[in-house]
């Protein structure tokens, strides 16, 4: 109007709010200098509040039949200008350094690239971090099912989350064209999300937004961001994906929230963390029992504990945990999602079924390509994929795809190298397999998959000492978990695919020769493990023995021994390459007893291994004690814990 002023939507947001000033929302207007509608509110002094003066020696000249509105309005611009800052009034000047297309460490995809930066976290409560990181998810999530859209990985951005970065390096590292970066500030029920989208390679804002609702608004808010960044970039949406835009797997906005914070647990992959996730994906559940994605989590929090072994963490029994696994699978594929079919698709992997291997296999290709055509910018649905073909004897194919996977997600969990590994493997490429699954295991140490490749892998090219080194690291993972010892006679190849596979992996196990350690050790029927050189004790025997001064050494978990062990007892697990270790507490002519927790009657020969690895180290006095330490404990004898 005339003598009024109005302003956009971010300098709206940047202007003190204590200031004595009173705006209307004038919705969405076109404006000189923006591409799209901008948000236009129109700004006046409130009622009865006095306007802030000129400074001394400023004229102020009426122009008009109504200077006190002039004068105002004068006083308002000012206010803007200097609080809210020239560079919200033009924002297609550049702000940022802009990004090296030739620096890019990967070449910029044919389409509208981007990456979207974990949010900031505005709420003032390290406890509403989980909200953040969901709603910057959601926002990856929706825009990555658009085929027209590059869009890197959650995995990816989120290594930046905490980090000071600038829009160049992360569009370098990346290879990508834009980032989005924002803030989620939560109070209560009411969310406030600021968002702006700025092109790497020139620095320039695309645009800049605030969006305020209350919590059950929430996914609206999701929406509104999505539709800017489309409309931003131009991206051809198909009708099939318009029809999708706007559906959510729930619109119960608490069984999203507890979604969100079991979610959070379930992406660390520890096993205190899925045991964590459990209890708020339940509550998901019953608040909303046909959230799908909060089945599709579940189903997957049960399988990684199962497969994993880490079902103590969760207080439940393998069979029980399987149960779980398949009740919520099904569940969530009465609408399924990516996660879903990728979870279907890992299980009929590794499947035992009496249907014809062949098949089984090329069921789990056709459930990764429906999760790859939910989201065609999902990188575990391609990782899933080149899994499947690898096992169905396709690993050329298989390659494609988990290159694929990297690109999308170029800071890649470990597993992505592992797979990789087995594709080189499968095409007999040793040397790059070898490199290959020596980079995943400097990764992640832990990781038993890549050591049992490793170890084949080293064979086929000659290398038995670091092959003979590989298998024995896979056997200490094994023994860890309480399993017995396993070589290229007795291990379970239909692990590793069609008969071609496990001819390959068995054939490269074959020629490494076992460690002395292993020499030792011989098997009754049952499986159960004797030591030459060492001396098996039941517990009275033992307590004899620890009277007597001998060392004890505990070969369990160092958790483990903090909750209970036999007096004076030292924590030490021997499949580590630990003799340097041991020698500091016990000489080689001391008698030594060797310990775990595995009861006599269940195959656990973990207490044998450790006992032939000390006689292969020149201990001469070396007793084990058959059974459970727990025994120790029934039998009245004293314990020991530590906080």
């Amino acid at each position: 109007e005339p003598s009024g002023v109005c302003i956009t939507g971010a300098v709206h947001e940047a202007v003190p709010q204590y200031l004595p000033l009173d705006y209307s929302d004038l919705g969405k207007r076109e404006a000189k200098g923006f591409e799209e509608p901008v948000q236009v509110y129109s700004a006046s002094v409130k009622a009865g509040a006095r306007p802030p003066l000129p400074e001394p020696g400023v004229s102020v000249k009426a122009q008009s039949r109504k200077p006190k509105q002039l004068w105002a309005a004068g006083a308002i611009a000012l206010l803007v200008l200097v609080v809210g800052g020239i560079a919200w009034w033009q924002p297609w000047v550049p702000r940022e350094e802009p990004a090296s297309i030739e620096r890019m460490a990967f070449s910029l995809p044919d389409k509208p690239s981007i990456a979207v930066l974990p949010f900031t976290n505005m709420s003032g409560d390290a406890e509403q971090e989980y909200f953040v990181d969901g709603m910057t998810e959601d926002i990856i999530t929706d825009l990555s099912k658009l085929s027209g859209i590059f869009v890197i990985a959650r995995n990816s951005t989120f290594t930046y989350k905490g980090k000071s970065v600038k829009v160049r390096q992360v569009a370098e590292e990346l290879g990508v064209r834009y980032v989005l970066e924002g803030s989620v500030r939560r109070a209560g029920d009411q969310v406030r999300i600021t968002a702006q989208l700025i092109d790497a390679t020139t620095g320039g804002h695309v645009w800049a937004e605030r969006y305020d609702g209350a919590l059950t608004d929430v996914f609206a808010l999701q929406d509104d961001v999505t539709r800017k960044i489309v409309v931003a970039l131009a991206v051809r949406v198909t009708d099939e994906e318009q029809a999708q835009q706007g559906r959510h797997d729930t619109e119960n906005a608490d069984a999203y929230d507890a979604f969100l914070q079991g979610w959070a647990h379930y992406q660390l992959r520890t096993p205190d963390d899925l045991a964590k996730a459990v209890p708020y994906l339940v509550e998901a559940i019953r608040l909303d029992s046909n959230y799908a994605r909060a089945h599709a989590a579940l189903a997957s929090v049960y399988w990684d504990a199962w497969q994993n072994g880490w079902l103590k963490s969760l207080n439940i029994r393998s069979f029980r945990a399987r149960k779980l696994v398949d009740d919520h699978l099904a569940e969530a594929m009465k609408s399924p999602t990516p996660l879903a079919h990728s979870l279907k698709s890992r299980m009929l992997a590794v499947s035992k079924s009496m249907v014809a291997q062949s098949k089984i296999y090329d069921e789990a290709v056709s459930e990764a390509h429906r999760a790859v055509a939910l989201d065609s910018n999902d990188a575990t649905a391609y990782a899933a994929l080149a899994n499947a073909l690898i096992y169905a004897g396709k690993p050329a194919e298989g390659a494609d795809f988990i290159r694929k996977a990297m690109r999308l997600d170029p800071h890649y969990p470990p597993s992505y190298l592992i797979i990789l590994g087995r594709t080189q493997f499968g095409l007999e490429q040793f040397e790059e397999a070898a490199d290959t699954f020596e980079r995943a295991v400097k990764r992640n140490l832990d990781d038993k998959s890549a050591w049992i490749y490793l170890a084949a892998t080293y064979g086929h090219l000659g290398r038995e000492e670091e092959g003979q080194a590989a298998m024995e690291t896979f056997n200490v993972f094994r023994a860890e978990a309480e399993l017995p010892e396993i070589n290229f006679k007795t291990i379970d190849l239909t692990r590793f695919g069609g008969s071609t596979a496990q001819e390959r992996v068995r054939s490269g196990l074959s020629v490494l020769p076992p460690p002395a350690w292993q020499t030792l050790l011989s098997y009754s029927e049952s499986g159960k493990a004797t030591v030459k050189g060492a001396t098996a004790v039941d517990i009275g025997k033992a307590k004899e023995l620890h009277e007597r001064g001998v060392r004890f050494i505990d070969v369990r978990s160092e958790k483990k021994w903090f909750k209970g062990h036999i007096p004076k007892a030292f924590s030490l697990s021997l499949v580590r390459n630990s003799e340097a270790r041991l020698t500091q507490i016990v000489d080689r002519l001391e008698e030594v007893v060797i310990y775990c927790n595995c009861p006599s009657e269940s195959g656990c020969n973990l207490s044998p291994y450790a006992s032939a690895k000390a006689v292969a180290w020149g201990y001469q006095n070396v007793y084990y004690i058959k059974g459970a330490v727990d025994a120790w404990d029934a039998a009245g004898y004293p314990m020991e814990k530590r906080e």
